[in-house]
């Protein structure tokens, strides 16, 4: 079996010091290096690292270290300025990051919606992602590049991070955890503006919690009772809707942080007066602070037993649910001509790229 390449994006200025000290190099390289991959102009080679001794980049190489970048395979432009790139990893599988720009005047902020994994096990009915089947976890290496890709696209820094890209982030805990220090502590990413989300992973919540982190954990609920969410979310079969809140308000009790619910509103299916008073009254039930973020389904092709509600059905859902007292939002879908909104995002190209087929 060959030996894993050893990637220098996704560590810590700790981490990258005590790298250079083990390889016999002075630790204050390590401050170069971090330099150099986070904060300087792009570099994707350690031959680009000029800036350094000759004699540092042979050692790192006769280290057999590598930057840990990408190649950017494709990129797709929505008129409302939304950008998917398509990104080939190492190993040649593909994965498919989002940059939406804020459309506010005197806005200047830039989201990255990032993936943590080679397609995605939990196979939620409405979502394309899991009909591509799954393959692996992401490395902290290929999520950071995610951000840094985003960045040289846009030519500006991104300033928000939300793990609702492919795959499911608390199936991949360790490396999206890794990852997320770099994203704050290297790029300088405010913890409060990276947002963690989930569809529900039994003992992940707990881990979370006990990391004490200040971002923002958003629970994919879907449905107001456990019947119809195991009919959408197959994986709810094993981590049931109730032991589910209660674990997200022990994560409020730990953390002082603010849950969000989000709600694809599905035609027919999930969005009745009903159903809002039902999810009002879920939640309730338990003691911690929410925000429920409403998402008019986004259509897929692979998916046709689904259809986007009309405005009034979903304005009057988020309204049924203000009168009880949950505060609630309505999510503006961005990039649908991109194919790159939120339950989109699958490699078309694997349709008729089979040599990138997973």
């Amino acid at each position: 079996m060959a030996a894993k390449r050893f990637n220098l994006l996704g560590l810590t200025l700790s981490e990258l010091k005590r790298f250079s000290a083990d390889i016999g190099l002075p630790a204050y390289r390590g401050k170069q290096l971090r330099d150099h991959i986070y904060a300087g102009p792009p570099v994707r080679y350690i031959d680009d690292l000029v800036s350094l001794p000759k004699a540092t980049r042979a050692a790192l190489l006769a280290a057999d270290v590598h930057i840990g970048r990408s190649s950017v395979h494709h990129v797709v432009v929505d008129s409302d300025g939304v950008v998917k790139l398509l990104l080939r990893l190492g190993d040649d599988k593909v994965i498919e990051t989002v940059g939406i720009p804020s459309l506010e005047r005197g806005k200047d902020r830039l989201t990255a919606c990032v993936s943590s994994q080679v397609g995605c096990p939990m196979r939620c009915t409405f979502c394309a992602t899991g009909k591509g089947g799954f393959t692996r976890n992401l490395a902290p290496h290929e999520i950071v590049d995610q951000v840094l890709s985003l960045e040289e696209h846009f030519g500006k820094r991104v300033t928000n991070v939300v793990f609702m890209g492919m795959g499911e982030p608390l199936l991949n805990t360790p490396n999206v955890l890794r990852a997320y220090t770099a994203l704050n502590t290297e790029i300088g990413i405010g913890a409060r503006h990276i947002t963690i989300s989930t569809v529900g992973v039994r003992g992940s919540l707990q881990m979370l919690a006990g990391a004490r982190l200040q971002s923002t954990l958003a629970v994919s609920l879907h449905a107001p009772n456990q019947s119809l969410r195991e009919v959408l979310i197959p994986s709810a079969k094993s981590y049931p809707l109730g032991e589910l809140l209660n674990d997200c308000e022990q994560y409020f009790i730990a953390t002082g942080r603010r849950v969000t619910f989000e709600y694809t509103l599905l035609a027919g299916i999930n969005d009745s007066s009903e159903q809002a008073v039902e999810l009002a009254e879920l939640l309730h039930k338990k003691k911690l602070a929410s925000h429920v973020n409403l998402i008019p389904y986004n259509p897929v092709h692979d998916a046709p037993d689904f259809a986007r509600p009309d405005r009034a059905t979903v304005f009057k859902f988020k309204n049924i649910l203000e009168e009880m007292q949950v505060p609630a939002s309505i999510r503006q879908s961005r990039g649908l001509e991109a194919a790159a909104a939120c339950g989109q995002l699958r490699s078309s190209f694997q349709k008729i790229s089979p040599e990138m087929s997973d």
